[in-house]
């Protein structure tokens, strides 16, 4: 048991190293894919038809393609196309796209959830659409996505570890170099394992919190 911590706390460094990787490459797909949820959830129900079937493309292949294959075309098929993405670069394009496709469709569901009574009373009131967007649909629209919303992030961060397959030096990846040159995959994994589990859980717990404390105010 030492010789185990021992060989954890060497490498220790490294893998935080790399957990760091995973929460830049989290943060920023969840700082770009979620603003661009909005507005997918927004467009899929606009009157204009090439920008509705152009909006439900988009969703559709993010959320029909694994989160593997956009992160291989990214990465590796778009330099066919003349655009070369580090990656990172390319680890955030995708994971942008995926968390884009799949949180437009949980916004979607937190604007549908708005009373219909409300949306009348502004019509009444003659408030434009996009007044009634901006004050009081997409504000308690997110308000009702948000649990969903926080839970997703979460597993965003599990999904960052498929950027090893692009050598992103992300947590997976420093994990496994350390198990190539030392030969004790299992030892250095469960680490791994468990610096995942140190923000995933807490952060789930939090989620909990959130909804159940939402829910007390609705």
């Amino acid at each position: 048991m030492i010789d185990v911590l021992e060989f954890w706390a060497t490498y220790l460094p490294q893998l935080l190293n790399g957990l760091a990787v995973s929460l830049k490459v989290t943060g920023a797909s969840l700082m770009i894919g979620i603003p661009l949820g909005l507005i997918l959830a927004l467009t899929v129900q606009a009157k204009s038809l090439p920008i509705r079937w152009l909006s439900l493309i988009i969703v559709e292949i993010g959320r029909g393609a694994p989160a593997l294959i956009l992160l291989q075309f990214a990465y590796f098929g778009l330099p066919n196309l003349g655009l070369s993405l580090t990656s990172f670069m390319a680890a955030v394009a995708a994971l942008s796209w995926s968390t884009a496709a799949y949180t437009s469709e949980i916004i979607r569901a937190g604007l549908q959830a708005v009373p219909r009574g409300q949306i009348e009373a502004c019509d009444a009131l003659g408030m434009s659409l996009a007044d009634q967007l901006r004050f009081v649909i997409v504000p308690q629209g997110l308000r009702v996505a948000a649990p969903a919303l926080l839970g997703f992030a979460v597993l965003m961060l599990q999904a960052s570890s498929l950027a090893f397959t692009i050598a992103l030096p992300e947590l997976l990846s420093q994990a496994y170099m350390i198990g190539t040159s030392t030969f004790r995959y299992m030892t250095i994994l469960v680490l791994a394992g468990a610096l995942y589990a140190s923000i995933c859980i807490p952060a789930t717990l939090l989620v909990s919190w959130f909804e159940r404390r939402l829910d007390r105010h609705i």
